[in-house]
């Protein structure tokens, strides 16, 4: 089931036949958090995560996606609003449509990394992880390349 929620002249939706992958898979190769990125990693990231584009009319402006199971656990990612139309409080939305989301509710955690974005996501509810020494990660330096 879509769902979409109106504001001013800008949408959030969650149906995936508006993405625009290309205006995406260019935004994501750029930024700091995925750069160079292949766009069949970020086809394959979108498949398999509950998606949010946010729209002006038919243009895509804006873009996040949440790897879920919809039950206990939730991650943001890729968020982004482009530059033209920042400075409209549409991050803070788009992140308050998407904690609101039905599938989205009664989760025990809902996680994020951001490196300059902290105010915008506290605004949301986010916190710092309260014990950080549970955490843990596998990083891998060699990013997207393929395995051999």
């Amino acid at each position: 089931m879509n769902l979409e929620s109106t504001r001013g002249e800008y949408v959030v939706s969650t149906d995936r036949r508006r993405l625009d992958l290309e205006r995406i898979h260019d935004f994501l190769r750029a930024s700091y958090w995925s750069p160079g990125i292949p766009r069949h990693v970020v086809e394959r990231a979108i498949d398999n995560s509950l998606c949010f584009g946010v729209y002006r009319g038919m243009e895509q402006v804006g873009f996040a996606r949440v790897v879920t199971d919809k039950a206990t656990f939730a991650y943001l990612a890729d968020v982004f609003i482009l530059d033209g139309h920042r400075r409209r409080g549409l991050a803070t939305w788009l992140v308050e449509v998407i904690r609101s989301h039905p599938d989205l509710q009664g989760l025990r955690r809902f996680l994020l990394a951001t490196r300059d974005a902290h105010a915008l996501y506290r605004r949301c509810g986010f916190t710092e992880v309260a014990c950080p020494g549970r955490l843990m990660e596998i990083s891998d330096p060699r990013g997207y390349d393929p395995i051999a």
